[in-house]
């Protein structure tokens, strides 16, 4: 090669080289973010890596230097981790060994000893999180229901049988209390206040998926107030896509602090494995249900009063509203709170204590979260005007035993529990408040109810021509003997009416 090739190739190097540089000086260059007006500057770069965290931390800085980057979640996973727990749930079920086992022309003529059910054991595996010293700890009520026999496994291998505290199907939450723990103090985790999180915001899930092991995913709070995830009475997910699978509900949802600020709970899946999309219960309400447990209290749940719908575009339109925003009370039960505090059909809640509501999950959490005697603001919109409305948190009425009925012995209607309706419970179940009747509250697996095919949370309206308008007047009824029963009954908004023999 001569000189003259090997100079122009060295000039081509030292051009590209120099322009290359100039090209992606701002990347290179220290950024700078400002803390407040009339403050000094900070530049990220320039600081040590513990300082970089604990900035990142308070203004929710992006990573802005290599040392930021390098920075590892170890120390908050090792502070953490110990607090989460793997818990095996075990379930005997009746299983019947033939099709025809509940067929009575097989059973009169084989012999219903032919047909007998047998026990079959399952397991089934998920996470939960120590919330006090003494060995409380919070999962998922879906984990442990229906189990005879609960245990769980510390990180560092030690094994409890824990005994059920407290299941709440409304929040799909789980109290658990370990068995004979001796003095032992265990790592309990701290929450967070879940309202300050900010889709943005860098999260870790902690727990036990498919049963390899304690596992920690990283990921970001992908979207706050979700609802339509699972059927239950206060849906405010947290959407994160950190990774969950089977195996990590109950598990803990932590921040970059190690701060509890939600319980996992569900995925959104079509192949059974994380595909990016899980879901949380905010550690605002996850707290109000561990705190019952650890004082041995039952959950005590605030009453509004009132039924509720979402403002749409159409009914924004109507009422003059610049965007469909808030929720808009439909019915108001004559003897409730909203009533007392001035409330009426047609008016539209805006926010709670300063915290907008969307769609009525959202205000039930608000409310829900609240504690009961506390006066809490709610902005009202009536006639196209805004008012805050001092509000006193009360809680629903509870059932004395005149309203509470079970029916045992040779009776058809054996094995049923029903509660005569009121208006609260009227407004938990959605019902309209002047519903009459009793509603089904528990039924027992192979009684002559079940087989019959009655089912929770149906409605007896009447039994053979008598209204069933309270407890004591089904308990009478339901306890004779009759050739034939005429049951007119409401299920899922339908009312039927049918004839069975007695």
């Amino acid at each position: 090669m001569s000189m003259r090739t090997l100079f122009v190739a060295a000039a081509a190097i030292m051009i590209l080289a120099i322009g290359g540089t100039l090209a992606f000086a701002p990347w290179n260059a220290p950024s700078i973010a400002q803390t407040g007006v009339g403050e000094a500057l900070v530049t990220p770069a320039s600081v040590a890596p513990a300082s970089v965290a604990a900035l990142a931390t308070e203004i929710r800085a992006v990573p802005a230097s290599d040392s930021a980057v390098k920075l590892s979640f170890a120390t908050v996973v090792k502070a953490v981790s110990p607090s989460v727990v793997n818990v095996y749930a075990t379930r005997i079920k009746q299983q019947a060994v033939s099709p025809f086992a509940n067929d009575p022309f097989f059973s009169r003529f084989f012999g219903r000893e032919q047909f007998q059910s047998r026990s079959r054991q399952s397991q089934s595996l998920g996470s939960g999180v120590i919330v006090e010293k003494s060995g409380v700890i919070l999962t998922n009520r879906h984990v442990i229901e229906g189990a005879t026999d609960v245990r769980i496994t510390l990180s560092d291998g030690r094994e409890f049988a824990v005994d059920i505290v407290i299941e709440d199907a409304q929040t799909d939450l789980a109290v658990l209390r370990m068995r004979d723990p001796g003095d032992a103090v265990f790592p309990a985790i701290i929450f967070a206040n879940s309202d300050s999180l900010e889709v943005g915001d860098l999260v870790l899930a902690i727990g036990n998926p498919f049963g390899v092991g304690q596992t920690v995913t990283s990921g970001i709070v992908s979207a706050l107030a979700r609802t339509g995830v699972e059927r239950s009475d206060y849906e405010f997910f947290i959407q994160t896509d950190a990774a969950i699978n089977p195996g990590n509900s109950g598990g803990a949802l932590v921040d970059i602090d190690g701060h509890l600020v939600g319980i996992n709970t569900a995925i959104y899946s079509q192949s059974g494995g994380s595909v990016g999309i899980g879901f949380a219960i905010p550690a605002n309400m996850a707290h109000l249900v561990a705190d019952a447990g650890i004082a041995g209290e039952q959950i005590v749940r605030p009453w509004f009063g009132a039924k509720l719908q979402a403002i749409n575009a159409d009914i924004a339109a109507s009422m003059d509203m610049a965007a469909p925003h808030g929720v808009l009370i439909t019915e108001v039960a004559p003897d409730g709170p909203a009533a007392r505090a001035g409330f009426a059909s047609g008016d539209v809640i805006l926010e709670v204590d300063g915290a907008a509501v969307d769609d009525p999950s959202a205000f039930n959490f608000r409310l829900a979260t609240k504690p009961i005697g506390q006066s809490t603001r709610i902005e009202r919109l009536r006639g196209g005007a805004a008012v805050e409305v001092d509000f006193k948190v009360e809680a629903a009425p509870v059932a004395d035993n005149s309203m509470l009925a079970t029916i045992s012995g040779g009776s058809r209607f054996a094995g049923t529990s029903v509660h005569q309706i009121d208006t609260a419970l009227a407004e938990i179940k959605g019902l309209p408040y002047n519903t009459k009747g009793v509603i089904i509250t528990g039924v027992e697996p192979g009684s002559p109810a079940e087989r019959m095919g009655l089912k929770v949370d149906d409605v007896i309206v009447s039994l053979n021509d008598v209204p069933m308008d309270t407890a004591q007047a089904f308990a009478q009824t339901a306890s004779q003997r009759t050739r034939t029963w005429q049951i007119i009954l409401q299920r899922d908004g339908q009312v039927t009416r049918s004839y069975v023999s007695g």
